[in-house]
């Protein structure tokens, strides 16, 4: 029997009926249908929304820990704020409640990462993913543009959260800290929503999100101390922008090289 054969089982442990899993087919490349639909430009819309709210948190969380621990500023405590874990936590988090939040809209995308990679398997249409980067890479500017905005003196004092090589690694260790974590989470993207998966292990209700969350949170606890941890163009773009120094930019060119691989679950 197939890998993708759902077999089940009756009270008795016997196994009485079983079916062939077919897999959806491939989204088409330009669907000229979907361009009328409503449905595209609510998805379009919430993957904005979701990349300017994922920027604005997690860019506000690592200004305030840099100030929490600043010490220069009297009252602080080098050892205070929440610290690289806290960091993480709030990157992790975020994706977590964003993706909860717009997966039944959208497929909570909020990386063009997670976009190109789900083209790449046939899983959106091209003219989707470039909607979708295009939105997610404006939520983002916006989203960083939010928090320069509320917080013009600490943004410009404590870089603004963008994304540079830390002194002591070569470009080449953060590129490829980048194409590991990026494949990292795009990897759990696809084992979190395979529907194979889903209909092997319907006994098993998996909360999706929560795989994607944690995949997060784990790339940023091995890789803030190298990067500051893309893995996610939008971020690391939307911050570069909007701080607009020569040393983020100067080492962006690893974040837009990152590239996810397809996961075997497609």
């Amino acid at each position: 029997m197939g890998k993708d054969d759902v077999i089940e089982s009756g009270a008795g442990g016997g196994e009485f009926a079983a079916k062939d899993y077919t897999d959806p087919p491939p989204a088409p490349l330009i669907d000229a249908a979907e361009l009328g639909s409503w449905s595209l430009y609510r998805a379009v819309i919430a993957e904005f929304i979701a990349t300017l709210l994922f920027l604005y948190i997690t860019v506000l969380t690592v200004i305030g820990y840099k100030h929490q621990t600043d010490p220069n500023v009297a009252g602080t405590d080098a050892c205070g704020g929440v610290g690289i874990l806290g960091i993480a936590w709030a990157f992790g988090g975020m994706i977590f409640v964003l993706v909860y939040c717009t997966a039944g809209i959208s497929g909570g995308h909020i990386n063009p990462a997670v976009t190109f990679g789900l083209f790449l398997a046939r899983k959106v249409s091209l003219v989707r993913a470039l909607l979708y980067i295009v939105a997610q890479c404006l939520g983002a500017i916006c989203g960083v543009g939010l928090v320069k905005a509320f917080q013009s003196a600490y943004f410009d004092r404590y870089g603004g959260g963008a994304n540079s090589l830390a002194s002591g690694y070569s470009r080449g260790t953060g590129l490829g800290a980048e194409i590991i974590g990026t494949f990292v989470l795009v990897y759990t993207v696809f084992s979190a929503t395979d529907p194979k998966r889903n209909a092997r292990d319907s006994h098993v209700p998996v909360l999706a999100p929560l795989p994607i969350g944690f995949a997060v949170f784990m790339v940023h606890l091995a890789t803030i101390p190298v990067t500051g941890t893309g893995i996610n163009p939008a971020r690391s773009l939307g911050a570069a922008v909007i701080y607009n120094k020569d040393k983020p930019w100067d080492d962006h060119v690893r974040y837009v090289s990152t590239h996810p691989v397809p996961s075997p679950f497609t």
